[in-house]
């Protein structure tokens, strides 16, 4: 790598010049920023002291010496303490040649380490929405770009099929349903049963405004309200295995695994393993038990059982409730406990979770640690920000939520309309032209969502969710398939054995920006982040863009048509290989 030659004819140089021992690893190199001219640029402020000269003089001098060393470098320019250095042709030529025959470039690493990622853990009692969205097209992009760098990754989730909220949407069908399914009624399980849900929460506010008008506070009021305590019994019955109460259960949380099946394909996202509250929350309750008669615990004289965590400076947390049932808590301990006896080996166990459960992640982990766990240390919380919309938060239980389905169908008929409009698909029949409205939708979908960095809250806009132009995922496909095209008419001439004496600045920075991308890949699986792929991967369509509209492909001759063809090339493989880390298909035409 050229970075660690000019970092260890650096150290050579002050050792022989001014008897300083560096150790070549501390020598800052960096690409040098768009604005300046040059490839890469050495940080010079360290060796100012050492050399007992300006920063400038510093900077000539070992531009100077670097120049001469390693023929590579063909020039540089000084600005402050920094030293920009250009590399030649040739090296850039090298360098597109060694990089298209690598068969390793785009490939998967090996490793042995497993992995484990939770992603999308919805509730049956509604459907999925845009809050879901960012969460599945998140997890699922951490999964491809950890497979891709190595690691041996088990995409999970928990589906949260038990509790006070199933039970509502449960009680709603029971007292309303009259016996409908979401067959009878032509609409999509996962839907139909979210329907009941937001009916619950309609009857309950009526009765609740009803003892208000008699004089009860709000909160007492949905304490004794008949709705509240028909699904507390509900609850009961359920943890007790009531026949009825549990059949009821299974029929309506089958329609709802229908419904999210179909959604999660239309996603292009799959699992590899299901875990279910409804068999871990047992387990949970049996550890915190023992953690109770070990005295890690504390029960209050009314029977719930507690952590306490102001010792690490938290609070008390309710891990089993008075009547015995239990909370989130207490699942996610025993669904942990499960996945590590499910998977001995893992190294690391991933949450992917809004940041609004902050805290209970906190609480967990800490919880974990007391219970003796050894492998709590190898949690993790991916905490993202939530997604807003113009006119506030989404309430599920109100209705107030953008629905996935709705949402996937908007962007593909937006995706229609655009494409319709420019005519350029007379030749596609109507099955390949339906295949690339869902890939130009899907994409963008995913694109808009997966763009900005998961720690930032982001705000919803709809019309530039579905824009297909600008810094969109159909961007970034459209210059995918402009490659293709090129090749096409151009075809894939061997590159081996190029040579070139000089290319342009547009050349030069593509094939720079190319050469990073493992460097970004490897970045993004550290720290999680798949909008750092996004901004590199539009960043790489916009200056193969530049270069195209400035350089002339098809018309060039010898060894500059190779050359550019060879840059088409791998500016189409890199394309493509990035945007299916985010989980986004290219097409071939548009």
């Amino acid at each position: 790598m050229i970075r660690a030659k000019i970092a260890e004819a650096v150290a050579a140089f002050l050792k022989k010049e001014f008897e300083q021992d560096v150790d070549s690893s501390t020598v800052q190199i960096e690409v040098t920023r768009k604005e300046f001219e040059g490839d890469y640029t050495l940080v010079v402020f360290p060796f100012v002291r050492m050399m007992k000269c300006k920063p400038e003089q510093a900077a000539e001098s070992l531009g100077d010496y670097l120049q001469d060393e390693l023929a590579d470098i063909v020039g540089f320019g000084v600005i402050k303490g920094f030293l920009n250095l250009n590399l030649s042709a040739e090296y850039w030529t090298n360098q597109l040649e060694a990089t298209i025959t690598d068969t390793q470039w785009t490939s998967k690493r090996v490793g042995d380490e497993l992995m484990l990622v939770e992603f999308s853990s919805p509730n049956t009692n509604k459907p999925l929405h845009l809050g879901h969205l960012r969460n599945i097209f998140l997890g699922h992009s951490v999964s491809l770009i950890n497979e891709f760098e190595g690691k041996n990754v088990v995409k999970t989730q928990i589906i949260n099929d038990r509790g006070v909220h199933i039970c509502k949407s449960m009680f709603a069908w029971k007292m309303h349903g009259k016996g409908e399914t979401p067959k009878s009624v032509g609409m999509k399980g996962d839907k139909y049963v979210g329907k009941y849900y937001v009916m619950y929460d309609d009857h309950l506010k009526k009765q609740v405004e009803a003892l208000v008008n008699k004089g009860l506070e709000e909160d007492q009021a949905k304490k004794e309200a008949m709705l509240t305590k028909k699904v507390q019994e509900m609850l009961i019955d359920w943890e007790n295995g009531d026949e009825e109460t549990r059949e009821l259960w299974k029929m309506m949380n089958g329609w709802v695994y229908e419904g999210f099946d179909e959604t999660y394909e239309r996603m292009g996202v799959s699992f590899d393993y299901l875990y279910y509250e409804s068999d871990t929350y047992l387990k949970g309750k049996s550890i915190v038990e023992k953690g109770l008669d070990q005295g890690l615990f504390i029960q209050k004289d009314d029977g719930s059982i507690w952590v306490d965590l102001k010792q690490e400076g938290l609070d008390q947390k309710l891990l089993v409730r008075a009547d015995g049932t239990t909370v989130y808590m207490t699942q996610d301990i025993g669904t942990a406990a499960q996945r590590y006896e499910d998977y001995p080996n893992l190294e690391r166990i991933v949450y992917t979770v809004g940041d609004e459960q902050d805290y209970h992640f906190q609480v967990l982990f800490l919880t974990l640690h007391k219970l003796g766990f050894s492998w709590a240390e190898a949690c993790r919380h991916l905490s993202y920000g939530m997604v807003d919309l113009p006119t506030g938060k989404m309430k599920s239980r109100e209705g107030k939520v953008v629905d996935a389905d709705d949402l996937m169908e908007e962007v593909v008929n937006a995706a229609k309309s655009s494409s319709l409009e420019k005519g350029k698909l007379n030749d596609m029949d109507e099955a390949q032209q339906a295949e690339l409205f869902e890939i130009l939708g899907i994409g963008a979908l995913k694109f808009f969502l997966l763009r900005v960095d998961p720690r930032k809250r982001m705000l919803f806009n709809p019309e530039e969710s579905v824009a297909l132009t600008g810094d969109t995922g159909p961007f970034v496909q459209y210059t995918y398939a402009r490659c293709r095209a090129v090749l096409r008419k151009g075809g894939t001439e061997d590159i081996v054995g190029t040579s070139l004496s000089e290319i342009s600045d547009k050349e030069r920075h593509l094939m720079r920006e190319l050469r990073n991308f493992r460097q970004v890949t490897k970045e993004a699986a550290e720290s999680m982040n798949p909008s750092a792929i996004a901004s590199y991967v539009l960043d790489i369509a916009k200056l193969y863009n530049q270069f195209y509209h400035d350089i002339h492909i098809l018309n060039a001759e010898g060894d500059e048509r190779k050359f550019r063809l060879g840059l088409t090339s791998l500016t189409a493989q890199t394309i493509k290989t990035s945007m299916s880390l985010l989980g986004i298909r290219v097409p071939e035409r548009m």
